[in-house]
């Protein structure tokens, strides 16, 4: 950094970013977010309204129910939609014929043949004639099926979706599509991890649905598999109803709750509750401009991530030179995070209480990222609110006794929750423990080392805490520790990298994101005094010898077309990447070595900055099942946390 003096110049960074997340926040107690519009979650709403739609032309009678005095829930309502949609997927599509999830995604087989069937069941074909044709070429050069199946390997978690959708718009025959064995969702859900499912955990409501439409539609011609199957109906529609939120969609998420209706609905079953309730969370998640995005928000994940930011935890007051927000708006912040702990047994993944999902919505889940964010968070706060008073971390005479016990013991459980899900392999997954080695499902590096740095920052502190609040053993934790040690060495690749479970880079050939997973990892071993250790160090010089030209890490190669050819250019960096490799490196205990790299990192972060960049999020987030999405927060949240750890590197 020439021009301005690199400490004043990241200062002057971090309070623009300061600045602009308290204006997101605004008097709320919380930050929301806002995920990226999604040509899939599009096209999956638009195909099951048009089935509703279809259904309910055939028999009004059966959704009368619905429609209120201002016609919310009509066929009318529907119809609005289906056309909105339709047209904003028109304007969605690539130059290369194909679609991709999100606005900025690259295309991909998947998203194309699902806006394929929408366009076909919602009658508007004809009006899209040269869409359509683009979009088959592009599939065609993709492979087809084949190609759709090769995507997703062994996991039939949303290729039988996918190809389900596209079979209830006769794109392909119910022949072709592997038989999903709904009746197993009948068993206790104890059992469900030893019954090999070919579906990840999360995926239940649509093995249900899913299995049922396609018994409907190809009924098996042995009486004896007939009857048994068709014995298992009611049961397993009971365990739909059971599993459905209260906001009616499934995980909050479009495409899984689209997939469950437009099954039930294609053979009459769109007037049962879980139909209704799924039909209704559809109609009120459509965005303003005719799009639905991949899933409601991740409000409790982007707000574990940001509310420590605006805090120095050594002082404990709000530093002024970083934060417009005062003490007490952290207070209500905290209060909120503590509201958003699961407290009893979820009936989605039989999870016991103690976790975090990633909003605080009912459709949400406890899993292994979004609880040690959560448990970080409280930390932080507890930690600069005894430094504030000038007492221990727990102690009687600190100002706001009765939040820090509430604080001691979501965090208490909320380590033993981390604790019970650890898998045998030592690693975290995301929601159930031992369930399968299917994508999503097995342990991840980028899940335990944030669940191991949760366990490190609270270990301590729990020896001390009143057996009321029932702490998790030292040894216990320790141990655990160790194994996830173990595991993530078993983890690390041969040139020294992790690749995360939930992020990703489109422009590499794997969709893989080391860089991400990479510095997410070096942070876990850093937190647990292992910067000296030689899978850290191995990991420090991967990401340092994959710094881009620009000074900048990740992101994808720049093309340029002219007339005769497609030029690729270099390497353009992104915020996201670039704060994590960052972050992770600035963790070690020694970074003589690395200043230069740091300083050109740093410089690059403040000139994006500078640029506005903060604002345009990129598709490196996975959903579920490899779906593409960007957060709105993501580039101000990373880059505030990179930036206050390079203001203290600059200052040393």
């Amino acid at each position: 950094m020439t021009a301005i003096q690199p400490a004043k110049r990241i200062k002057e960074s971090i309070e623009r970013l300061t600045l602009d997340l308290a204006q997101l926040k605004g008097s709320s107690s919380h930050w929301t977010g806002s995920l990226s519009t999604s040509a899939l979650s599009t096209a999956t709403a638009v195909s099951a309204l048009s089935i509703c739609r279809d259904k309910f032309l055939e028999a009004p009678w059966q959704v009368e129910s619905e429609i209120t005095p201002h016609g919310r829930y009509s066929s009318d309502a529907w119809e609005v939609l289906i056309e909105n949609g339709s047209k904003w997927l028109a304007n969605a599509q690539n130059s290369d014929g194909g679609f991709g999830d999100t606005d900025r995604s690259l295309s991909n087989i998947a998203t194309t043949l699902l806006v394929l069937a929408a366009w076909q069941l919602a009658g508007h074909n004809p009006r899209y004639n040269k869409q359509v044709t683009a979009a088959w070429k592009y599939v065609e050069r993709k492979g087809s099926w084949d190609g759709l199946r090769q995507r997703y390997g062994k996991d039939k978690t949303f290729v039988v979706p996918i190809m389900t959708n596209c079979a209830l718009a006769g794109l392909v025959d119910w022949g072709q599509i592997p038989t999903l064995p709904f009746e197993a969702a009948a068993l206790p859900q104890a059992w469900y991890r030893f019954v090999q499912l070919p579906v990840v955990s999360y995926a239940v409501p649509a093995l249900v649905a899913i299995g049922q439409a396609q018994f409907h539609h190809r009924t098996p011609s042995n009486p004896i598999v007939r009857m048994l199957r068709t014995a298992s109906i009611q049961p397993t529609r009971n365990v739909l109803t059971r599993m459905q939120p209260t906001s009616g969609g499934y995980l909050e998420a479009v495409p899984l709750t689209s997939f469950v209706l437009m099954s039930l609905a294609s053979i009459g079953q769109g007037s049962s509750r879980v139909a209704t309730e799924s039909r209704k969370f559809i109609v009120d998640s459509v965005l303003h401009d005719g799009s639905w995005p991949i899933d409601t928000n991740l409000a409790t994940w982007v707000t574990s991530l940001a509310s420590a930011q605006f805090y120095d935890p050594k002082s404990g007051n709000p530093n002024s030179e970083n934060t417009v927000c005062t003490q007490s708006q952290w207070d209500r912040t905290i209060d909120w995070l503590l509201a958003c702990q699961h407290v009893v047994r979820h009936p989605f993944t039989g999870a016991e209480p103690g976790g975090w999902g990633w909003t605080n919505l009912s459709g949400a889940v406890p899993d292994a990222d979004d609880t040690p964010a959560a448990l970080i968070a409280l930390k932080k706060w507890l930690d600069a609110r005894a430094d504030s008073v000038k007492q221990p971390a727990i102690s009687a005479s600190t100002l706001d006794q009765i939040r820090t016990d509430r604080v001691v013991s979501a965090a208490a459980l909320g380590c033993t929750w981390l604790l019970k899900l650890q898998n045998r392999d030592g690693g975290w997954p995301t929601f159930c423990r031992g369930w399968g080695t299917l994508p999503f499902d097995r342990s991840g590096s980028d899940l335990t080392a944030h669940a191991i740095r949760a366990l490190c920052v609270w270990r301590e502190t729990l020896q001390s805490v009143a057996a009321k609040h029932r702490p998790p053993s030292r040894n216990k934790i320790d141990l655990a520790i160790e194994r996830g040690w173990d595991y993530l060495e078993k983890q690390q690749k041969a040139d020294g990298s992790w690749l995360p479970l939930w992020f990703g880079n489109q422009d590499r050939e794997q969709e893989d994101n080391p860089i991400y997973g990479t510095g997410r990892v070096l942070l876990g071993y850093a937190q647990g005094g292992r910067a000296e250790h030689p899978a850290f160090q191995k990991g420090l010089k991967y990401l340092l010898a994959n710094q881009n030209a620009d000074g900048g890490w990740g992101g994808g190669i720049n093309t340029r077309y002219t007339n005769t050819e497609r030029i690729k250019e270099s390497v353009s960096s992104s915020i996201e990447e670039t704060s994590a490799a960052l972050e992770g490196i600035m963790s070690g205990s020694d970074t003589n070595d690395a200043s230069a790299s740091i300083l050109r990192g740093l410089e690059w972060l403040c000139v994006s900055i500078e640029a506005g960049h903060h604002h345009i999020s990129q598709p490196i987030g996975f959903y579920f099942a490899r779906l593409w999405y960007h957060e709105k927060l993501y580039p101000l949240v990373f880059s505030l946390s990179a930036l206050n750890k390079g203001l203290e590197f600059c200052q040393r």
